[in-house]
């Protein structure tokens, strides 16, 4: 009694035989298992089990990943939104802005805050000592990409050092929704503009104090020339 044929080669072989007496090929090949669908080849679903075996670790890595990737974003976004705002910043041309108004905490006769904004750096601002502080409050909301402050007297050498200067100012920006951020600019002694990039959008008033008094002598006070400001184009 001869079996079914090779599948391979078609030649009849005994019943009880497991490989064919010809090509050796199987005679009985196990049955190939269904191709897994898409999502079964991702892990942590790749490796076929029981049923429900696994199933609760399967759930609780799915849910582990979900809440780091939202954890991600959430850690990541205000530094992408800076990163986006401060490369807007480099390719966009400044433009000045100018305050609605200034004041200041103390002012020497003759020399008010005002002179600091007026386009003339043969005139300032003069401060009785240090502490004194300029505060300038805008119109309308901006963002602020620099600041730029000539310090001293003049931006002429032979006049910038006829009064004091400071070496250090606090600039403290306050936003349109109140948020306010600090930082100690240092100066160069030397006369002449000098640049601080900032970054800050709506900005709505910006105080400068005066720090670390440098040029003092009796009948000399501190000088601050011209603050100038620049907005994204």
């Amino acid at each position: 009694m001869e079996g079914r044929p090779c599948p391979s080669c078609g030649t009849p072989n005994q019943p009880d035989r497991r490989f064919c007496r010809r090509c050796a090929a199987p005679l009985k090949p196990t049955a190939k298992a269904d191709p897994l669908p898409w999502w079964r080849t991702v892990w942590p679903f790749r490796r076929r089990v029981r049923a429900s075996s696994g199933r609760g670790v399967r759930l609780l890595v799915i849910l582990a990943v979900v809440l780091a990737l939202c954890a991600g974003a959430v850690l990541l976004l205000p530094a992408g939104r800076a990163l986006f705002e401060d490369t807007r910043d480099k390719l966009s041309d400044p433009r000045p802005v100018t305050p609605a108004r200034t004041r200041a905490s103390a002012e020497v006769p003759g020399h008010p805050a005002k002179n600091t904004t007026d386009g003339l750096a043969n005139r300032y601002w003069g401060a009785p000592a240090p502490g004194a502080s300029v505060t300038y409050v805008f119109a309308k909301p901006f963002r602020m990409v620099d600041l730029l402050i000539t310090n001293g007297a003049s931006k002429a050498p032979e006049e910038y050092a006829r009064e004091g200067r400071a070496l250090q100012i606090d600039l403290e920006v306050t936003t349109q929704d109140g948020e306010r951020y600090d930082k100690r600019l240092a100066l160069s002694d030397k006369p002449g503009s000098q640049p601080f990039p900032t970054g800050i959008s709506d900005v709505k008033t910006v105080r400068l104090v005066l720090r670390s008094a440098t040029g003092l002598a009796p009948g000399r006070h501190l000088a601050l020339a011209e603050v100038e400001f620049f907005q994204r184009s």
